[in-house]
């Protein structure tokens, strides 16, 4: 028995595989026209943007954890079960804000590349 490695959906010859609009060949064919690297580098540009705002917004809610420890008197003297509180909400706090993030920034990349590939299709 052979291994079959399967990259991609099945489909008939000459049919498309479903979730694939347009051949390949097209979607090079929009890249090199003055419209297509148009439709590019704004997409480029807008998965940019997206990166930036993820990220200086993961950096500031992570900031503000010491600064929240800071400010609330006694927060950092406290303890749950004999650590820390700082060293929990460091520890424990910060993974549903990198869920969070992600989730964000997967869903919005992929709305942006959905946007282009209809763009990119009305040529």
């Amino acid at each position: 028995m052979t291994r079959v490695r399967v990259t991609a959906p099945l489909a008939s010859p000459g049919t498309p595989a479903r979730g694939v609009p347009r051949p390949l060949e097209s979607r090079e064919a929009a890249q090199d026209s003055d419209v297509g690297q148009v439709f590019v580098r704004s997409l480029i540009r807008s998965q940019l943007r997206l990166a930036l705002v993820v990220a200086g917004g993961f950096l500031l809610i992570l900031a503000a954890f010491p600064v929240v420890l800071v400010l609330v008197p006694g927060l950092a003297d406290a303890r749950i079960a004999g650590i820390p509180f700082g060293w929990l909400l460091l520890g424990a706090g910060i993974y549903p804000v990198i869920g969070l993030s992600a989730w964000l920034y997967v869903r919005t990349a992929a709305r942006n590349e959905a946007r282009y590939r209809d763009l990119a299709g009305e040529q």
